[in-house]
């Protein structure tokens, strides 16, 4: 028996399912499953039993178990969970798999599902405001979740740059709701070894999606939830394993969610279908991810640009809305994943995947509403658009594990292949006259949709890597070493005549370089270098040079740090610098002369620091500085939307006295943040407050979980976040959220 089958069985209990079927065919083995679905009883998932952990139970010592060899993936097992459940031990590393957190040379973190729950989270904004180096840019009410990592955008644009289960261009586009999410990793600076090339050139972090799958416990699961001022959902989460040694499974989520948001004139309409089919046999592992998600925004909210000169007016009440009430924003979304992984021996995988995604958007509504002067007015051009984006990615490779006297190796190779297609047009209205404290109504206007939807860009990733990680001395010192080839092709199209405008075609080589040193079971420090990549620019038709194609821009990192892992609670504290060069016109010449630099250090913790007492947060000090540019008005200033702070500081406190009932708070702080490369505009500091309890108990014999919480509880008016094409968002207002959670 390969090792991977005797850890996969070691993680199943001994209760038998009534729905056993041969698992073969595999049509009559999936009919058999849905059957399942429909008349299985239920129970509680490893993540349902996790989340009993407050619970008073007897503790059971299991046996240890000796494994003679171990196996070449370890990708489907994810790593435990800290005390609490919050975050988890580990995450995967792109195409190295899934590593522990003290093995790995990165600023890592995990969010579990159970922490996603808790936290009562619409999109995966929520999931990451959390996060201390991580600044949402997006909008309340807004229609993408954007974000800061260290400092560089992530997300920002239209094409998503959130891996789905390690995977470029299989994540829906916009946004992204946590109800199939089993975890949200997040792994901080640039990794273009690791994941290929982010496909909108983000750089600052990768923030990879791990789907649910099947647990060893069959479940029904239903959630209801309420949020301000009258958002009304209805959640389900089905689970099961059958076949004779429980190698199949199929897990379900679905959602439907509407109402009036806490926004002025606003209401939302979201609805999601998700399902996981996955196999484990002795060798050989399969998984099939499809994801179908709407979303319809009545008067969806925009970023505001601030015009020249003046300085940034004070925040309005987060409710206020200047989007006029008769706009609108709706998507569909529909994702594949496809993967196999094959164990060839004990200590060789070969796996492949293929995945794609279909984003179909409609809006007519207020485009980026501009800010005219300190009394507030805006001014918004009104625009009917259409977009089409269509992406696919393959991949494939192969894991190995060997040793060459006392050296331990863990090789990866990997080639992969990432394509996009983005469609647009506009028809223009008339520009609308508001404010942002006094929302000023304008008649409706009839926009007709765009007759055709022509192509305008294309792009194509491909490359290959490889990697390898060194360990010796009884694994206490670890070192990986990699190298990817990228190959960078992409085309912009006139929408008249579909005609290519432009076309770019380079291709670079990034590095890896990271070591682990443990000198304690529980400490490890670690150092890494890495390289970020960015597509070139080509120089516009205004230069001397019009035309010329510029290399892609690597982004170079180096970082050290030190990992704590009490057992109960992990702390990081890294150190690190990341420059990202970039083009600019001086006079008539278009050149590669430009640069920022992100340096700061980070400190998170997560975990149960005393009996019953749970944090999770941190801070993060950021210096950023513009270290060359063709102006000595912006020679040495800070970046637009680099704030010089941010600190995180969430806590949980099961009630002695009551048990089941767990007390939650949260402290969030972003210090002031310029809007501008001048630095003569800019948005305040701001610190806000959530507070909520949930209580879990049995009603009915029936598990049940009640949650409320209560979003910047003082109802503070702020500017939350500086995106790096300098728009300001709104932050939220007082926002109640509760839910009721059953399993049955």
């Amino acid at each position: 028996m390969s090792s991977h089958r005797s850890r996969h069985l070691s993680s199943r209990t001994s209760t038998q399912s009534a729905c056993l079927p041969s698992p073969k065919p595999l049509a009559a083995a999936l009919h058999q499953a849905m059957l399942c679905l429909a008349v299985g009883s239920g129970g509680m998932s490893i993540n349902a039993i996790a989340q009993t952990s407050t619970d008073k139970a007897p503790e059971t010592t299991l046996p240890a178990v000796t494994v003679s060899a171990v196996a070449a993936s370890d990708s489907t097992d994810l790593p435990a969970a800290y005390a609490g459940g919050q975050t988890a031990r580990g995450g995967r590393l792109g195409m190295l798999g899934n590593r522990g957190s003290l093995d790995t040379p990165f600023s890592t973190t995990s969010y579990t599902a159970q922490r996603i729950e808790d936290q009562q989270a619409v999109t995966l904004a929520d999931v990451l405001n959390a996060d201390p180096s991580i600044r949402f840019t997006g909008q309340t009410g807004g229609v993408t979740d954007s974000f800061m990592i260290r400092g560089f955008p992530i997300n920002e644009g239209n094409l998503s740059e959130v891996a789905f289960d390690g995977v470029y261009g299989v994540s829906p586009n916009y946004h992204l709701f946590p109800e199939y999410m089993e975890r949200v990793e997040v792994l901080k600076g640039p990794a273009a070894m690791l994941y290929g090339m982010s496909p909108n050139s983000g750089v600052g972090g990768v923030v990879n999606l791990v789907p649910k799958r099947a647990g060893a416990t069959d479940l029904t699961r239903f959630t209801l939830d309420y949020a301000s001022d009258a958002q009304v959902g209805g959640a389900v989460d089905l689970s099961r394993r059958w076949g004779n040694d429980k190698e199949w499974g199929v897990r379900f989520n679905g959602l439907h969610r509407q109402g009036p948001t806490p926004l002025d004139d606003q209401k939302s309409r979201s609805e999601v279908a998700a399902v996981s089919l996955d196999y484990h046999g002795d060798r050989l592992r399969a998984s099939l991810d499809l994801i179908e998600q709407y979303q319809w925004i009545d008067a969806p909210t925009r970023p505001f640009l601030v015009a020249p000169g003046i300085e940034v007016p004070a925040a309005p009440d987060g409710r206020r809305n200047v989007t006029q009430p008769w706009g609108w924003w709706k998507s569909n979304d529909v994702s594949t994943l496809l993967r196999v992984e094959y164990d060839v021996a004990d200590n060789v995988t070969v796996y492949a995947d293929a995945g794609g995604t279909r984003s179909d958007v409609s809006r007519l509504s207020d485009q980026t509403p501009t800010i005219l002067n300190a009394a507030g007015d805006t001014s918004a051009a009104v625009q009917n658009w259409r977009f089409q984006i269509n992406r696919m990615s393959f991949d494939t490779g192969v894991r190995a594990k060997f040793d060459t006297g006392p050296v331990k190796h863990a090789l990866a190779l990997q080639g992969n292949l990432y394509s996009d297609r983005i469609a647009n047009a506009n028809v223009a209205g008339t520009p609308v006259r508001s404010n942002i404290y006094h929302p000023v109504v304008s008649p409706e206007q009839s926009i007709a949709p765009p007759s055709f939807v022509p192509k305008v860009s294309d792009s194509t990733l491909s490359g290959v890597a490889v990697v390898d990680t060194v360990s010796t001395m009884d694994d206490r010192v670890a070192l990986t070493l990699g190298l990817r080839y990228q190959q960078v092709e992409s085309n912009n199209y006139n929408t008249a005549t579909g005609a290519k405008s432009s076309s770019y075609d380079e291709n670079a080589v990034t590095p890896l370089a990271g070591i682990v040193f443990r000198p304690w079971r529980n400490v490890s420090f670690y150092a890494n270098y890495v390289e970020g990549l960015s597509k070139g620019d080509i120089a516009p038709a205004t230069a001397s040079n019009a035309g010329q194609v510029f290399a892609p821009y690597k982004t170079k990192q180096q970082e050290v740090g030190v990992k704590v892992d009490a057992g109960s609670i992990m702390a990081t504290l890294a150190a690190f610098r990341m420059t990202k060069p970039s083009g600019q016109l001086f006079g008539t010449v278009y050149a590669v002369d430009s640069e920022q630099r992100n340096q700061g250090l980070e400190l998170t913790v997560s975990g149960e620091v005393v009996r019953r007492v749970r944090l999770l947060g941190g801070i993060t000090w950021l210096d950023g500085k513009l270290t060359k540019t063709n102006s000595t008005a912006t020679q040495g200033n800070r970046p637009v939307g680099v704030p010089d702070f941010m600190a995180n500081l969430g806590a949980e406190w099961d009630l002695p006295w009551l048990q089941g009932l767990t007390l939650t708070g949260a402290l969030n702080y972003t210090g002031r943040t310029y809007v501008n490369q001048a630095n003569t505009q800019s948005v305040p500091s701001w610190t806000t407050v959530d507070v909520g309890a949930r209580y879990r108990t049995k009603v009915s014999g029936k598990t049940t979980t009640f949650r409320a919480t209560v979003i910047n509880a003082f109802d503070k008016h702020y500017w939350s976040g500086v995106a790096s094409y300098s728009t300001i968002s709104q932050g939220a207002p007082r926002t109640f959220l509760g839910s009721v959670t059953v399993d049955f």
